[in-house]
């Protein structure tokens, strides 16, 4: 394969111009994705540029036409500042004909409404937790019988946004205040779930006909009392002062028998083809006691900076940063 010409896109809060140069910004910590990403294709000796995406995506086409490249390192999320265009922007990039990084607009969709998704994993007989909708601007009402206590979270936030310790709700009252509270907040379908206790697992999937399962991570929750729920709240992900408080760390889940290990790594690749994921995936799962697991979300095209959960496994699948980076850009070619 000839050496790559990269286009890294990524989003911009504002708009600005194609050959803007992001030099400045991207010494800054919000940055560290987009710095990382360009290090490593640096260090590649890759011909890449930038170009970063507001509220026009004919920035990127103008882009495209002075640059000409061979694809698109795509870290577009939002359109507008809004989380629910990204699979709109990874459609714009397949009508380019460009070969491009990450997930296709399918597995975002499917991804990104938590209950879609875990309506065709059930329909693939892939364990779930009980759920159920509450459509935004609906009256809200708890379906009979209905297990608690419940889990209660936007439809379609990622990165624990609207996830609190007050989600998890034990009578019908707090869960029609929760669902309420954010149907008034975050103005969308909220989901219920069955709440499962037991281990925050976190396993990153890269490929696409071939699949490879990294090393798990986990969440853990070191002065929590055991008898406690342990959530994985926006406060518990984001909030460096809460962490320490809680004890709260991502580390490598080292314990698990091989057997267990085995029946994860299965159950995810199931979860990926489900859901036609192909690039790269963060799955949040959850690991009973009695070894039963249960899919909760999938994070399409997720996180890639060096010290987060993604490369951090894949470094200890034996991938080198510079090669994880090189690996999704030759899984992009391969889509083509």
């Amino acid at each position: 394969m000839k050496t790559p010409r990269v286009l890294v896109a990524f989003n911009t809060t504002s708009a600005y111009p194609h050959d803007y140069d992001f030099t400045e910004e991207l010494k800054l910590t919000d940055w560290q994705t987009e710095a990382d990403v360009l290090a490593a294709l640096r260090s590649l000796e890759y011909p890449c540029e930038t170009v970063g995406v507001y509220d026009d995506m004919s920035v990127l086409q103008k882009k495209i036409e002075s640059f000409q490249p061979t694809v698109i390192f795509n870290l577009i999320e939002r359109f507008k500042n809004d989380a629910a265009h990204e699979a709109d922007a990874a459609s714009y990039l397949k009508l380019l004909g460009i070969p491009f990084t990450g997930c296709g607009p399918t597995a975002i969709t499917f991804c990104k409404d938590k209950g879609l998704a875990k309506q065709i994993l059930s329909h693939h007989r892939i364990r779930v937790p009980q759920f159920t909708i509450l459509p935004f601007k609906k009256k809200v009402h708890l379906p009979k019988r209905f297990p608690f206590p419940v889990f209660v979270k936007p439809l379609k936030e990622e990165a624990s946004v609207g996830i609190s310790q007050a989600s998890l709700v034990e009578t019908e009252t707090q869960f029609k205040e929760r669902v309420q509270f954010l149907h008034d907040t975050l103005n969308q379908d909220v989901i219920a779930e069955q709440y499962i206790a037991g281990r925050e697992i976190y396993v990153g999937v890269m490929g696409s006909h071939r699949l490879e399962v990294f090393p798990f991570r986990e969440m853990v929750f070191s002065r929590v009392d055991d008898e406690d729920p342990k959530i994985a709240t926006y406060k518990a992900k984001w909030d460096e002062a809460y962490r320490k408080k809680w004890g709260i760390k991502n580390k490598f889940a080292d314990d698990l028998p091989k057997e267990l290990e085995d029946k994860i790594k299965s159950f995810s690749k199931r979860i990926c083809r489900a859901l036609s994921i192909r690039g790269a995936v963060r799955l949040d799962l959850r690991l009973m006691p009695d070894g039963k697991v249960y899919f909760i979300e999938a994070n399409p095209n997720p996180m890639l900076a060096k010290d987060e959960d993604f490369a951090l496994s894949a470094l200890k699948a034996g991938w080198s940063y510079p090669e994880l980076i090189q690996r999704l850009i030759y899984l992009a070619f391969s889509e083509e």
